[in-house]
C-alpha cells in the first residue's frame, strides 16, 4: 500500500521521542533460592520483600520474617516466591563492630586483674 491510500499516515513505524523503554533484565531466575527480609505487606495480605529494587510477593510470611524464598513466577514488574526455609539473619556492619567492641573491653579487663 501506498502512502496516499492510508491517507499519508505510516503506521508501519513506531511514533515517538527517544529509545524505546523497555524492562531491565531481572536479578532473579526461576527456581533460585534466595534470603530476604520481609519489609512489607501487600493489599493482599502477602508479604513484600525486594532483591535488588524488585518487588517479591511471598505468602505466608510478614514484615521483619527472615526467610529463604524460591522464585516461583517472574512478571514483568514483580517476582512471586514461595518461603521453603527460615533465612540466615545477616549481621550488619554496626553489629559485628559492637562485638569486636564488647569482646576488646572483656579482654582489656581480664588483663587488668
Amino acid at each position: 500500500m501506498s502512502r496516499e491510500r492510508r491517507g499519508g499516515r505510516d503506521f508501519g513505524q513506531r511514533r515517538g521521542f527517544g529509545p524505546r523503554r523497555g524492562f531491565p533484565p531481572k536479578p532473579v531466575e526461576i527456581g533460585k533460592e534466595y534470603d530476604v527480609e520481609i519489609q512489607e505487606t501487600s493489599r493482599r495480605g502477602e508479604g513484600i520483600a525486594r532483591i535488588k529494587g524488585l518487588v517479591c510477593f511471598v505468602p505466608n510470611s510478614k514484615p521483619g520474617d527472615h526467610v529463604k524464598i524460591r522464585i516461583t513466577r517472574i512478571s514483568r514488574r514483580f517476582a512471586e516466591a514461595e518461603v521453603v526455609g527460615k533465612g540466615e539473619a545477616k549481621e550488619t556492619e554496626e553489629e559485628e563492630a559492637e562485638e569486636e567492641a564488647e569482646e576488646e573491653t572483656e579482654e582489656s579487663v581480664e588483663e587488668d586483674e
